[in-house]
């Protein structure tokens, strides 16, 4: 058994995390600086309208910022992956995005190496919620397939 398994399987203690990370998200602030790459996601099918920017150097994720109109689930997602992937290797970081998209999918993953983003874990269930879910997380895996050649 998990070593998360035991509070995370409690659904008021994984709603109680999604509306914190909504209610005061981390790293919710653009930045102006060249630096870092900038991916602007919006979706068609709800109010997700989000910029994630991302600062990699020497393989390394050094910082991860986001902005935007989202709902409760793409705030907090894309809040839970901040602060997950930052300083992260880019081969760490892919891992960790291979995971929780197979997560989504609602596939068999590794739920250690997730931690708060476990809170998704039954966001498979309600297909009309994966594209929320992920949309700060495609960003993310945009730029790392971007900048990975070159690192």
């Amino acid at each position: 058994m998990s070593k998360q398994s035991d509070y995370l399987n409690d659904a008021t203690i994984l709603r109680e995390l999604i509306m914190d990370h909504y209610q005061y998200p981390h790293n919710h602030k653009l930045v102006k600086d060249d630096r870092y790459l900038s991916r602007h996601m919006a979706s068609e099918s709800c109010i997700d309208d989000i910029t994630v920017q991302t600062y990699i150097k020497d393989g390394i994720i050094k910082d991860i910022q986001f902005d935007g109109v989202a709902c409760t689930i793409s705030t907090a997602s894309t809040s839970m992956m901040s602060d997950l992937l930052i300083g992260k290797t880019l081969a760490e970081a892919k891992v960790i995005v291979e995971e929780y998209f197979k997560m989504l999918d609602g596939k068999e993953y590794d739920e250690d190496i997730l931690e708060e983003a476990i809170a998704f874990k039954n966001v498979y269930k309600q297909a009309n919620r994966i594209k929320c879910a992920s949309i700060g997380w495609n960003a993310i895996q945009e730029m790392i397939e971007e900048v990975e050649p070159k690192e």
